[in-house]
């Protein structure tokens, strides 16, 4: 009796514990964000295969809006309500190529590269300073070029990672314009899918036991101007 009411208040915290990504700087909910397809369920992307990892969309649905920033600058990425799980918190650019629509571009292929990505603090357990936080500040590249850009925001829970496939993703792409750029063509860039495995040792790993000294992100380096 106590192990099936453990069971069912596990599974409801579980369920209560996931988030989306819809929001940047001072605007509402999917409007500078396009809307994920865990905008009602709060679900996660389980598959680093799916297609769903690039933006976490079946098909191009573009946001409204575009929000616009200069290079060099921060902006917010807000989560509702909060990055419940420990894991770390990554963002990507993709630039929208001259002439095509930011609404309707795809990001397909290798053009996204990473901006930022969080390490943990190790001791006798991981802290992940995303945990429990509702908001992300992330600064733009003051060398990139200006243009339209797809902002990948990812935060990749860990709690149940020990296995293939238990990782979970939490993804949102934003629409912005960035303005005041530079020249610099940024290196390193992947594609979604394809950026990563499912056994890459940042996706597939035990956070609990034995405690990591290490942890290895999974993606490329972080561009650095």
């Amino acid at each position: 009796m106590l192990a099936s009411l453990a069971l069912v208040l596990s599974t409801a915290l579980s369920a209560t514990a996931h988030y989306t990504l819809p929001r940047v700087g001072n605007g509402a909910d999917w409007q500078h964000v396009r809307r994920a397809d865990n905008w009602q369920n709060n679900g996660f992307v389980g598959s680093v295969t799916s297609p769903q990892i690039r933006c976490f969309q079946n098909s191009v649905a573009g946001a409204s809006q575009t929000y616009n920033v200069s290079a060099g600058s921060q902006l917010t990425y807000y989560v509702n309500p909060n990055a419940y799980h420990p894991g770390p918190m990554q963002f990507y650019l993709a630039r929208v190529p001259d002439g095509q629509d930011v609404t309707r571009w795809d990001g397909s292929g290798a053009v996204w590269f990473k901006i930022y990505h969080e390490q943990p603090t190790f001791g006798q357990q991981l802290g992940w300073p995303s945990l429990n936080k509702g908001s992300f500040p992330v600064t733009i590249p003051r060398c990139i070029r200006s243009g339209y850009y797809l902002l990948r925001a990812e935060h990749i829970a860990l709690h149940s990672a020990s296995s293939p496939g238990g990782a979970q993703f939490y993804i949102s792409c934003a629409q912005i314009g960035v303005t005041g750029g530079g020249n610099t063509e940024p290196s390193n860039k992947v594609s979604f899918p394809g950026a990563y495995s499912a056994s890459d040792p940042g996706i597939q790993i035990n956070i609990n036991w034995p405690i990591p000294t290490s942890y290895r992100n999974p993606g490329p380096p972080v561009f650095q101007c």
